[in-house]
């Protein structure tokens, strides 16, 4: 015991005769680099994304629209196709976005952009949508007219009807 105690008092002596020479050679460190010129930094230039040159709307001439009311007040539109269930369009915050279908386990339908980071799932209570890349929701609890009349008015079951969505087969 007295062998580490010796140990570790040489070592506090030694530390506290370095601190004052480390404290000098920073102070010195930092007085070299305040004379020297400061660089300036380049103009940062805007970013200009080219994703509408690249991702053109999606035509919804052919699709059926169904508007969600979400809390917080946002608003949706997805466009479907009955053609094609593979595939939705989205109108969010005035631009309107092709979204893929993703199979799911769980029956849910789940429809992503990766290109843009939008993710819509909807499952017959509700749907909800994300920002993969942020990490956050954009819309949650949102409802088309007919999932608010089936709420309102539960059938004898008390299920409510499936939404547009939900009544297409999920893929795995």
């Amino acid at each position: 015991m007295k062998k580490y105690l010796s140990a570790l008092v040489a070592l506090t002596i030694g530390m506290a005769l370095a601190l004052p020479s480390i404290a000098q050679a920073d102070s010195h460190d930092k007085k070299a680099a305040a004379k020297a010129p400061a660089k300036k930094a380049a103009p940062k230039k805007p970013v200009v994304l080219k994703e509408d040159e690249e991702d053109p709307e999606p035509d919804v001439s052919a699709s059926i629209a169904v508007d969600y009311v979400c809390e917080l007040g946002n608003k949706l539109t997805i466009f479907a196709n009955v053609a094609d269930d593979q595939h939705v369009a989205l109108r969010w915050n005035k631009r309107l976005i092709r979204l893929e279908r993703v199979g799911t386990t769980t029956g849910a339908n789940r429809f992503e952009s990766r290109k843009r980071g939008l993710v819509w799932i909807g499952i017959p209570a509700k749907g909800i949508l994300l920002d993969s890349r942020k990490g956050q929701q954009l819309a949650n609890e949102c409802k088309s007219a007919d999932q608010l009349a089936m709420k309102a008015a539960p059938d004898a079951q008390g299920s409510a009807a499936p939404s547009l969505l939900a009544a297409q087969p999920a893929t795995k």
